[in-house]
């Protein structure tokens, strides 16, 4: 049935993070022929997809897949299992890294981007670095690849080379590898002082005998220490981060780097705490009211943004927390509406953020002041972003709708109705910011003329970043109408189920 039927599939682990490396060696060795670099590029991002399908199938099969490295200390090493909400993570990166690839190839040609093979290098170091943190095997292997993919970003961040990149890359390496050596690192090394393992186990590796105000405590360096996930105040790097290219911002805010943050979160509370342990903590709630914050606030920083890739980046800040809450909330609907919300949301905003680059290569805009009427020249940029922000709204028929509702329930679930409050006010906030932007493009007209600013000259963006976008806003759609086989990863995770409970509790029954 698939490519690598013949393969063991402990070996497949290891395709999935070398087969990137190997294509980042490859387009180094290609780069002065940029048309065979790009292939290479497609290739590769086109063969670790096939790989992750194989992986995906196994598991839906209940093969068990492991593949220890390297043991550095009895018990204890670099090693890589397979479960489903690393499978689902790992699809997420890898089908887009096939999308994102195509779109790059049209935007950094049409920009005249300098330095285009270090660019596709560390983008595929990037992705084999989100590979090894999708099935790593315990806190050690994350802890490494965490760090790796935070050291293989940074010359992306930095691409333009200007002192804006410069001082936007410093941002961003000061605050993700400081939370991660001051909180996570410590964190780490107090589960290991407290457990003797640091295995990613089903249920949590914590029982009744630890002290809870320590797992408290670990909780909150967990949540803070994981900075890919912008938690309020440790978020200002994503911004920041803003200052790179289009293809990098996908990268950042769809494919892997805040999309590892919010795994890791939700993989720490599933497979280190247990979502029964975590409801006996006190922090939980201090967290809990920490992501509904930051959900709120950023929502409305970003209403306040006039730069479009500004606006959708603090929009980002507050959907990362919508993963967050749903971990915290210890619910089982909850944190199948987390791991959901985790594609719904990569495909919605990377759909964003191609529509955000592809203005800025036809237009030469930034700032949606500036594109009243634009939607009329192009067309099939603003309708994508249409379907793009209606998705992150949470509107149907878009996917976006599904992650949501799971939260929602299991937010009620739990008995926690100010989640329920912010979630509402979020999307209307979402509507707020979101929807302004198309209707300026289509419907408003300038300085209350009958006809909108003059785009002669405009046309849409180049053929490569128009596939991409119109792919990724199929996607939308496609996940609305179609989303069971994700759902259907998601009830494989231990203690995580879309089976919703609240009926038996307003029954009387719970």
């Amino acid at each position: 049935m698939n490519l690598w039927q013949g393969v063991e599939p402990s070996q497949l682990i290891s395709l999935s993070i070398l087969v990137p490396l190997v294509g980042a060696l490859l387009v180094i060795s290609t780069g002065k022929i940029p048309n065979l670099r790009e292939a290479v590029t497609l290739t590769t991002a086109t063969i670790l997809f096939t790989i992750v399908l194989a992986i995906t199938d196994f598991t839906f099969q209940g093969v068990e897949m492991h593949l220890q490295l390297v043991e550095i200390f009895p018990g204890l090493g670099i090693s890589f299992d397979v479960e489903p909400l690393g499978v689902l993570f790992a699809l997420v990166a890898s089908f887009l890294w096939i999308i994102t690839s195509i779109y790059a190839i049209g935007y950094m040609r049409g920009h005249n981007e300098q330095n285009q093979t270090r660019f596709f290098c560390c983008f595929a170091l990037a992705i084999s670095s989100v590979m090894a943190i999708c099935f790593s095997g315990n806190l050690l292997t994350l802890f490494i690849f965490y760090e790796v993919l935070t050291l293989s970003t940074y010359p992306l961040v930095t691409h333009a080379g200007n002192e804006a990149a410069k001082k936007g890359g410093r941002v961003y390496l000061g605050i993700l590898l400081g939370t991660s050596i001051a909180f996570l690192l410590f964190a780490v090394l107090a589960t290991y002082s407290l457990t003797g393992t640091l295995d990613f186990r089903a249920g949590g590796i914590f029982d009744d005998s630890h002290n809870k105000v320590i797992l408290g405590a670990l909780l909150v360096l967990f949540c803070y220490g994981i900075g890919k996930a912008a938690i309020m105040p440790f978020h200002r790097w994503l911004p920041a981060a803003m200052v790179a290219p289009t293809p990098v911002s996908a990268l950042l805010h769809a494919v892997a780097v805040v999309k590892a943050g919010v795994f890791s979160i939700l993989k720490v509370v599933i497979y280190i705490f247990g979502l029964d342990e975590l409801k006996n903590l006190a922090t939980t709630d201090i967290m809990l009211y920490i992501g509904a914050a930051t959900i709120l606030l950023s929502s409305c920083i970003a209403m306040t943004k006039d730069n479009l890739k500004a606006r959708l980046a603090y929009s980002t800040v507050s959907q990362l927390s919508y993963i967050v809450v749903g971990a915290l909330l210890a619910s089982s609907v909850a944190s199948a509406g987390a791991a959901l919300h985790i594609a719904t949301h990569a495909v919605g905003k990377i759909t964003l953020f191609f529509c955000a680059g592809a203005i800025m290569v036809a237009s030469h805009k930034k700032n949606i002041s500036e594109m009243v009427g634009l939607g009329r020249q192009m067309p099939i940029t603003m309708i994508a972003f249409a379907i793009g922000a209606i998705s992150i709204i949470g509107l149907p028929p878009m996917a976006g709708t599904w992650s949501k509702w799971y939260l929602t329930i299991g937010a009620l679930e739990a008995d926690k109705l100010f989640i329920v409050a912010t979630l509402m006010i979020s999307s209307l906030l979402n509507i707020a910011y979101l929807l302004p932007i198309p209707i300026k493009g289509f419907f408003i007209t300038s300085a209350g003329e009958s006809k909108p600013w003059s785009w002669a000259d405009t046309k849409e963006a180049p053929l490569p970043m128009l596939i991409a976008l119109s792919v990724t806003s199929l996607g939308c759609l496609v996940l609305f109408f179609y989303p069971q086989p994700l759902i259907d990863l998601i009830n494989l995770i231990p203690g995580v189920s879309t089976e919703v409970e609240i009926a038996n509790n307003l029954n009387g029954e719970g």
